[in-house]
């Protein structure tokens, strides 16, 4: 009896299953399966941090800088040194720059330097003849400004001597005579950096001590020369640069040859070698001039 009712049941139900197997949507395979895309993921926008300050400067400074200053007229030849009167003989420097500082207040355009005889004197004037310099050192005496003096001649000056000889090279006289300053503590010059007065004053000294009347402020000098192109520097050129705010001239040193250069780094510290590629130099060099 119960299979008979089993079979009777299932014959009744085959014909409703086969209808809804029919009607039922077949399968996908597994390769035509569609699958939502996941969304890609929105790249951050990267934000370029500014330049960070140079140390020390507070500020950006930039690779490549060109001086603020604008020289008021062309580059002009120094003019030659004539009759000079030079006085003095200390053995502290201290006393020939006090010395020549005095002169200085009167409107004597003096200025003192390491002699050979390893003394310190005190040079100035610039006069068309002898009689004219030993005429103003005779006034000087009468005041009792100076003592005992010397004139000294155009030709007793390297650039008049290689002049008249023909004989001997102005741009190796130069660094033998900025050499003569090395170790020695910055003396010359004034005080007055808004004037250009830093270290100007080592290399109008040597230059003047070889016959050259080179101007007193590192602006002037850099105004007077001309330019020297790239590496075009050579041996007794002046090299500039911007040691206050980055775009005025305020520092000067006398190019020696293999990249160097000789200078007072400041007022006080002794006058040394250094090269044009240390990096706090690098980054301040305004340019060369030359004035042979």
């Amino acid at each position: 009896m119960i299979f008979r009712f089993f079979g009777r049941a299932f014959a009744l139900l085959l014909p409703v299953l086969l209808a809804g197997c029919l009607t039922t949507e077949p399968r996908r395979p597994l390769s035509k399966a569609i699958f939502l895309k996941a969304p890609r993921p929105t790249a951050t926008p990267t934000v370029k941090a500014p330049p960070a300050p140079e140390s020390g400067e507070g500020k950006y400074v930039p690779k490549s800088l060109k001086p603020a200053l604008v020289c008021a007229t062309p580059p002009v030849p120094l003019k030659i040194l004539g009759y000079s009167i030079q006085v003095g003989a200390f053995s502290n420097p201290d006393n020939a720059v006090r010395f020549a500082a005095l002169l200085e207040s009167r409107g004597i355009d003096a200025y003192s330097f390491l002699h050979d005889s390893g003394l310190y004197k005190v040079r100035f004037g610039d006069h068309d003849s002898y009689a004219a310099a030993r005429a103003e050192a005779e006034t000087l005496q009468k005041q009792k400004l100076i003592d005992e003096f010397f004139v000294v001649r155009p030709e007793d000056n390297a650039v008049e001597r290689i002049r008249r000889s023909g004989k001997g090279d102005l741009r190796e006289e130069l660094v033998a005579t900025a050499r003569r300053f090395l170790g020695i503590p910055y003396l010359w010059g004034g005080t007055d950096a808004q004037d250009g007065f830093d270290c100007s004053g080592l290399t109008m000294v040597t230059y003047r001590l070889n016959g050259l009347k080179l101007p007193r402020t590192s602006r002037d000098q850099y105004c007077t020369g001309k330019p020297v192109e790239g590496n075009n520097v050579r041996k007794g050129d002046l090299v500039f640069f911007a040691t206050n705010d980055g775009t005025s001239i305020s520092h000067v040193g006398l190019y020696v040859g293999d990249g160097k250069f000789i200078h007072a780094p400041r007022r006080g510290k002794d006058v040394c070698v250094t090269s044009l590629s240390s990096r706090y130099y690098q980054k301040r060099y305004m340019g060369a001039r030359s004035y042979l």
